[in-house]
């Protein structure tokens, strides 16, 4: 039997809260124009972008797409702060 777990009411300290800027895969797969590239990906990258793509009966190719979409759009929200300070724009 395990031991229960007994909660108080005490300060929990310095607590850091990171944005979750990635999409859920569902909302990763809406159609959008784009561009042909070709693109190296792990093995292990690809088989759970196809797992998915099967959940959500849309291609694997459009999931990712939208993903790199999804990053582009949160590094152009300007300079991230980390810990009050700005990150020096990158050359």
């Amino acid at each position: 039997m395990s031991n229960k777990i007994k909660y108080t009411n005490e300060p929990l300290g310095d607590i850091d809260i990171v944005a979750d800027f990635l999409p859920s895969p569902s909302e990763l797969a809406y159609r959008e124009e784009g561009v042909k590239v070709t693109l190296a990906l792990s093995k292990s990258s690809v088989d759970f972008f196809k797992s998915e793509a099967l959940k959500g009966n849309t291609p694997y190719q459009r999931m990712i797409r939208r993903l790199v979409d999804s990053y582009v759009a949160s590094q152009k929200k300007g300079p991230e702060t980390k810990r009050g300070r700005s990150r020096p724009p990158s050359r």
